[in-house]
């Protein structure tokens, strides 16, 4: 099968397709055909090395985080998935590899495809809508009336997160560019500041939650916006000792991480407030919910660009630019 491949961390040219064998699904994983797969900054993140002390993958391997396709084989002892099934997923850490014509995947990781979405549509969803997932109500346990920062609003995890806490009935505040305002807003933000000219420090106070994206000075920035008790879960870093000791890291490790969010620990807790990483995890049954919330109208997806399969390299770079409103994905099929 056709696939893009990584030869070796941080390579020059980033990968390449070339040839790889079609997997073999295990007793409990189903071969799904892939017909799109969407494009994730953690994909770049991981071919440069970035995550290698927690995610050590033996090259050569396939890249991708997004699926969207058909099943074509089914493992024996799975119950829930039948050969024909439009499903979706975003498969489990150490079994990526949706930048192919197949992909063997979990069946516990795996959900029905909703209705009213096409294929490219549903593949830009798993990981941004799994991250919003857990960031806001996992682990924020966001309540309507409560006010939640969601910044970068336009990218991928932002249109949908946005999204998910209006639904949530919480007043949602988020950072875009000037061009994006109508965007963010159309998706139900109701504060919106325009990161080139304001200082969202200055606008935004006493909130109850900040989802954070960015980097460690505006990290900082975001944990005075919260109010007492108030919790700030970053997607970005610095990873944490509870994230060390969720994935089982040598103890080598864990002092890294703990080293690693030492400063946003200390900070956090003179302000008498919450700070937490969150790593997603794969979750075919919280993708389930996902899926009843796009098809009743309550979600809809935010897709900038479809490339086709061999255009791999250019959306990757489109991605790293930043300059994506919603996801980039490419048609495999």
């Amino acid at each position: 099968m056709k696939a893009f491949i990584i030869d070796k961390y941080k390579s020059k040219d980033g990968g390449r397709i070339g040839q790889m064998p079609v997997p073999e699904p295990q007793a409990d994983e189903v071969l799904v055909e892939v017909h799109a797969a969407g494009i994730n900054l953690l994909d770049s993140k991981i071919s440069n090395g970035e995550f290698k002390l927690i995610l050590p993958y033996k090259t050569p391997f396939v890249l991708g985080h997004d699926v969207a396709g058909v099943v074509t084989r089914v493992g024996a002892r799975v119950q829930q998935f039948k050969i024909g099934d439009e499903v979706y997923a975003r498969p489990a850490d150490h079994r990526i590899g949706t930048f192919a014509d197949f992909i063997a995947v979990k069946e516990a990781d795996l959900a029905l495809k909703p209705k009213r979405l096409s294929m490219e549509e549903a593949a830009s969803i798993p990981l941004v809508g799994l991250t919003a997932w857990q960031a806001l109500i996992e682990k924020g346990n966001l309540k309507k009336g409560q006010k939640v920062f969601i910044q970068a609003g336009s990218g991928g995890v932002g249109t949908f997160a946005i999204q998910l806490a209006k639904h949530l009935g919480a007043t949602v505040a988020t950072t875009t560019s000037g061009a994006n305002t109508e965007l963010v807003k159309s998706l139900g933000a109701d504060v919106v500041i325009d990161y080139k000219k304001d200082d969202f420090e200055k606008v935004l106070y006493g909130y109850d939650l900040v989802l954070n994206s960015q980097d460690g000075k505006t990290l900082e920035k975001s944990l005075r916006v919260l109010k007492p008790g108030g919790k700030l879960i970053s997607i970005s870093g610095p990873p944490d000792r509870d994230f060390a000791e969720e994935i089982g890291a040598p103890w080598y490790v864990k002092l890294i991480m703990r080293l690693l969010s030492a400063g946003a620990r200390k900070k956090a807790k003179q302000l008498n407030v919450g700070f937490s990483f969150l790593f997603m995890k794969a979750s075919g049954a919280q993708l389930k919910e996902i899926t009843s919330l796009i098809n009743s109208g309550t979600i809809i997806p935010v897709v900038d660009k479809v490339f086709p399969f061999e255009s791999i390299q250019e959306a990757i770079t489109y991605v790293e630019s930043g300059r994506a409103k919603g996801k980039v994905v490419i048609k495999i099929k």
